[in-house]
C-alpha cells in the first residue's frame, strides 16, 4: 500500500480507504465487517469512513465496537464521521453550530474514540451561513475533538466562500472535500472543483468508485437479488440506472477483459491515477470483494497514459 498527503496537510493517507456506506448494518454484520475491517487494516489501509446518517448512527456505533475489539493503536488510523442527517428533531440536521457541536460529540461516542481524524459537512446546508459552519468546526479543531474538517458534495463557490471566510476571520479552512468520482460521474469532480483544485489544494477521499456497483458489470443484465440497490431506503440507487450509459460500461468490460483484470479494478485504478484524488473509498458486502478491490494496486502498472486517454474518450 501507498500513502498520499491529504491535500497540502501533513496527514498519510492510504491510497485505498474502507467505507462503511449502505453495507455496514445493512449488508454486514458485526463478524462480516470485522473480518473486513481487518483484513484491509493488515493490507495497509489506514483511513475508515463513517456518518452520523449511515444506518442512522448505527454504523458508527458497529464500527466503534469493532475498534475496541480490535484494539488497534490510536495512532495507526484514521477514522471519519460526517455532519448533517442526524435525526427527525430540527436541531438535529444541517449544519448550525449546535448541530456541529452535537453531532461529533455523538460520533465520538459511538465510534469509541477520542478525537476525529476528518469531520466532514455531509451536504451545503442553505439555511444556515456558511462563516457559522467554518467557526463551529474551528472551535472543535481548538478542542481538539476533531483533527481537520472537511466538506462533500459541496460546489466549487460554496468551498471557495468557505476558504474566504477562514481567511478574513483568520480560521482554518477546509482540508479535504469528499466527492462521488467515477468513470460515469466526472464533471464536478474534474472541471467544476478544476480551480479549488489549484488555487487551495485540498484533499480528496472520493467515493463510489464503482458507481454504486455498475462499473463491476453485475447490472447489465438488471438487478441482483443481494446488491445495495435492493436495500431498503437505498430505492433511488435503483431509480439512478435509468440515466446510466450501459454503452460506456461495456466498453470498460471488454477493455478490462483485454488487460485481464476485474472490470471494477480498472475502475478502481483509473480513479487512482488521477492526482487529485487522495484516496479510493472502497466499499463491499463481503470480503472476497474487498480482497478483489484492494489486489487492484498490483495492477497499476497496466493503466498507461495510453489506456486513461482511451477511457476518457468513451
Amino acid at each position: 500500500m501507498e500513502y498520499r498527503n491529504l491535500g497540502k496537510s501533513g496527514l498519510k493517507v492510504s491510497e485505498f480507504s474502507f467505507g462503511s456506506w449502505v453495507t455496514f448494518v445493512n449488508q454486514l454484520n458485526e463478524k462480516d465487517a470485522m473480518n473486513c475491517m481487518a483484513y484491509a487494516y493488515d493490507k495497509g489501509v489506514n483511513f475508515f469512513d463513517n456518518a452520523e446518517a449511515y444506518a442512522h448512527g448505527k454504523s458508527e456505533t458497529l464500527m466503534g465496537n469493532i475498534f475496541k475489539k480490535l484494539k488497534w493503536e490510536r495512532d495507526t488510523y484514521i477514522v471519519s464521521s460526517k455532519v448533517f442527517w442526524g435525526g427527525g428533531f430540527p436541531t438535529q440536521k444541517g449544519l448550525s453550530k449546535k448541530h456541529i457541536h452535537d453531532a461529533c460529540n455523538a460520533a465520538l461516542m459511538r465510534l469509541n474514540v477520542d478525537y476525529l481524524d476528518l469531520f466532514f459537512c455531509h451536504r451545503s446546508d442553505p439555511e444556515t451561513p456558511i462563516l457559522e459552519s467554518v467557526y463551529a468546526m474551528n472551535d472543535l479543531l481548538q478542542q481538539g475533538k476533531i483533527m481537520y474538517w472537511g466538506t462533500s458534495e459541496w460546489s466549487a463557490k460554496e468551498i471557495n466562500e468557505a476558504f474566504l471566510c477562514a481567511k478574513k476571520y483568520n480560521l482554518r479552512g477546509p482540508t479535504m472535500e469528499q466527492p462521488q468520482y467515477n468513470i460515469l460521474c466526472r464533471d464536478r469532480f474534474e472541471n467544476e472543483y478544476k480551480d479549488i483544485f489549484k488555487k487551495y489544494k485540498i484533499g480528496s477521499t472520493i467515493w463510489s468508485p464503482l458507481a454504486s456497483g455498475l462499473l463491476t458489470g453485475k447490472y447489465n443484465n438488471g438487478i441482483p437479488k443481494n446488491s445495495r440497490f435492493k436495500v431498503k431506503g437505498y430505492e433511488w440507487l435503483a431509480k439512478s440506472m435509468d440515466s446510466v450509459d450501459f454503452n460506456k460500461i461495456n466498453k470498460i468490460n471488454e477493455l478490462s477483459k483485454k488487460l485481464n483484470i476485474k472490470p471494477s479494478q480498472l475502475a478502481i485504478l483509473w480513479c487512482l491515477k488521477n492526482e487529485n484524488v487522495s484516496t479510493v473509498i472502497l466499499g463491499a458486502s463481503k470480503l472476497s470483494q474487498l480482497k478483489e478491490n484492494l489486489d487492484s494496486i498490483n495492477y497499476l502498472n497496466l493503466i498507461t497514459d495510453d489506456i486513461i486517454v482511451e477511457i476518457n474518450d468513451y
